[in-house]
């Protein structure tokens, strides 16, 4: 695995940001100023690039798609091509403050393996998950016998539920230290215990998770 170490990012363009997503700015009001932070599955480099720009983070990727990490490195971004399956063993324990899924946990092949691997190399992970608890998903199960795949249009491989992360996280003894909603792109009230009400109605949850 590239390290990330060996990327040597040109000036970042703060004038031309890329566009966040609505968990995006939820996962930036989660990140303290100037932290260490791994985004994994860092896509187009949208979050990286906010995090830098909003949290001056000393903000990382890592990107299996080859194609998207050499359009990051153009724009300034530290992005290395890697496979999160695979290579979040060869960090160091206690490498970065947060290690970030946005939307990225639930299309690995082992989430449990990798989650576990990001409690280990950072101090928070923070994850969004598209939750198939939402009451439209539960709706085409009852009727159509099938469990969705996807919430508005994001494919997973592993479909789950509020519920059934919260459960993952603390079969890791992973405590749910904050979570937000987000509903057609609009993030609700945080909350910590009450997980029902994001349960039925959240298209997404953004999770911030502590050892």
């Amino acid at each position: 695995m590239a390290q990330l170490e060996l990327v040597h990012p040109a000036p970042l363009d703060l004038d031309a940001p890329l566009s966040p997503r609505a968990d995006h700015n939820v996962i930036a009001q989660f990140v303290e100023e100037r932290a260490r932070v791994l985004d994994i599955g860092s896509g187009d480099g949208a979050l990286v690039s906010l995090l830098v720009r909003e949290c001056d983070a000393r903000a990382r990727g890592l990107e299996l798609d080859p194609a998207k990490v050499h359009a990051c490195v153009k724009r300034g971004l530290s992005i290395v091509q890697g496979n999160a399956d695979n290579d979040l063993a060869a960090f160091p324990s206690g490498s970065f403050d947060y290690v970030v899924f946005s939307r990225s946990l639930q299309r690995l092949r082992d989430p449990e393996a990798a989650l576990r691997e990001a409690a280990r190399i950072g101090e928070r992970v923070i994850v969004t998950i598209a939750n198939s608890g939402h009451w439209a998903g539960r709706f085409a199960l009852m009727f159509g016998g099938r469990i969705a795949k996807a919430r508005r249009g994001r494919e997973v491989l592993h479909p789950m539920s509020v519920r059934d992360f919260v459960d993952l996280a603390r079969s890791l003894r992973l405590n749910v230290e904050r979570a937000t909603p987000i509903s057609k792109n609009r993030p609700g009230a945080p909350f910590a215990k009450v997980l029902w009400r994001a349960n039925w109605f959240a298209d997404e949850v953004v999770f911030i998770l502590t050892p």
